[in-house]
């Protein structure tokens, strides 16, 4: 059972922020610019998000479950 409601399109952000991650840690990655321009507003969109001025959003443990449970959807996903 997740703790905290988190709100779709905040999830898919923060899966497109992982995802925009690992290309740029990628060995060599390609159109680098690109990929952090992307990271960027895709880091700005997180932190605006108005999920983050509600009560259980005021929780600094809410930004750290949204990490962990996108990280892990993701890892599971690549293995």
């Amino acid at each position: 059972m997740d703790r905290f409601p988190f709100p779709d399109d905040l999830i898919r952000a923060q899966q497109q922020w992982h995802d925009t991650y690992r290309a740029l840690a990628a060995p060599r990655p390609r159109r680098t610019t690109e990929l952090r321009r992307r990271l960027l507003a895709l880091s700005a969109r997180i932190h605006g998000h108005p999920f983050w001025s509600t009560p259980e959003g005021r929780m600094p443990a809410a930004r750290v479950e949204l990490r962990q449970r996108t990280a892990a959807d993701r890892t599971r996903v690549a293995a």
